[in-house]
């Protein structure tokens, strides 16, 4: 859709949150769209990376997740942009053309949740997690092993140790089941 939608032209796709790091840096395009589902790195990990590296980087966040936790997080990450996948098509090409000239743009479903969620109070604690903790609780909430975790963001298994342990005090759980059902109650993994 987006490679008929006059003016816009698509350099490349990636596959990996490591690829669109990659292929972001190797092409400079004016907007990278990015989901948040992505194998390797996460999509808001890929977004604070490449934000570390490049401040004025214009990035789009089209998923299929429509919680406000993700959302948040995406933009507080450095996205300019979100826009559900339940959007229609013409909102993503007007998301699109608001991102690529410098604008925010959210997708209506997206700020009515993150209104809501504004409103809410965050009785789980999630909103207490630094952005590097919430990747790895989210990572762990997957079923991920400390070692693999460890891999993925390039760090040490104690770091990522010490990382889990922090987790587990600031949201008051002792293990990572207890980890796993809160993470699927507010949407931030997928049922398998």
């Amino acid at each position: 859709m987006l490679e008929r939608t006059p003016n816009v032209s698509v350099i490349s796709e990636a596959s990996s949150g490591e690829e669109a790091y990659g292929l972001f840096f190797e092409h400079r395009p004016d907007l990278l769209v990015l989901d948040v589902n992505l194998r390797g790195v996460s999509g808001l990990e890929t977004i604070r990376r490449i934000i570390a590296r490049e401040s004025r980087a214009r990035i789009l966040v089209f998923s299929k997740h429509e919680e406000a936790a993700i959302g948040s997080r995406a933009l507080r990450a450095g996205a300019r942009g979100y826009v559900t996948k339940a959007s229609a098509p013409d909102v993503l090409v007007e998301a699109v053309r608001a991102v690529g000239a410098g604008r925010l743009f959210i997708s209506n479903d997206m700020a009515q949740a993150l209104a809501v969620h504004a409103v809410e109070a965050d009785h789980g604690g999630i909103s207490k997690l630094s952005p590097r903790e919430f990747e790895v609780f989210r990572l762990l909430a997957e079923g991920k092993r400390v070692p693999e975790i460890a891999h993925i963001l390039s760090l040490s298994e104690k770091t990522i140790a010490n990382y889990q342990w922090s987790i587990k005090q600031k949201l008051e759980t002792s293990n990572s089941a207890q980890m796993t059902r809160m993470a699927l109650e507010r949407g931030l993994v997928q049922k398998d």
